[in-house]
């Protein structure tokens, strides 16, 4: 009698398909691929806006996934949580590069029509002092809170994923995350809107 196929729209089994793939055999990857590649378009789109360079960084994440595969750790989280983190970030560095390419070119714009150009230095500086104020600020959370916060905003997880990836409650982690924002909004001095 032959076995029963593998589905692969359970965690469990699109998991143990990824770790399988580690060992590098093309074969055990297309499912890997069929199972995983959705969740990477959609958190690239989430992200880009644009689905041309969400399909792209679709692609550079599942490339990654078939090299890195032997990374990808099931006590840490599920493989769609892996895949949907990487395609965040990459995103995100993609929004990033993009930005700074623009602003690239508009400092070469500004310097050719002869307008003044802003000032950059005091624009690092208080970039940089901003950030300081943000990590003393996120030292002093709870590490409960710092974890939850820094899991959501850093890692662009949504709550469920956060919740998933600490093994906690969802309105254990949203408590935490509110809260954390809450102290973070008065350490900072930022005003409360009503």
């Amino acid at each position: 009698m032959a076995s029963p196929p593998v589905r692969t729209s359970s965690r469990d089994s699109v998991d143990a398909l990824l770790t399988a793939c580690a060992g590098g055999d093309p074969a055990s990857f297309t499912p890997v691929y069929d199972a995983l590649a959705p969740v990477a378009y959609g958190a690239s789109l989430g992200v880009l806006r644009d689905p041309d360079h969400a399909a792209e960084v679709t692609q550079e994440v599942m490339v990654e996934v078939w090299q890195t595969a032997a990374r990808f750790d099931a006590a840490r989280g599920s493989a769609r949580t892996w895949v949907a983190t990487l395609a965040r970030r990459r995103a995100v560095d993609r929004v990033r590069s993009e930005q700074a390419r623009r602003d690239r070119d508009q400092r070469d714009t500004d310097l050719r029509t002869g307008e003044s150009a802003r000032d950059v230095v005091v624009e690092d500086v208080e970039r940089s002092l901003e950030g300081s104020a943000v990590r003393r600020c996120i030292e002093g959370l709870t590490p409960t809170q710092r974890e939850a916060v820094v899991v959501a905003y850093y890692g662009g997880l949504t709550y469920r994923e956060v919740a998933e990836q600490l093994d906690a409650a969802l309105p254990t982690v949203k408590s935490r995350i509110r809260d954390g924002l809450i102290r973070l909004r008065d350490c900072l001095g930022v005003a409360h809107r009503v």
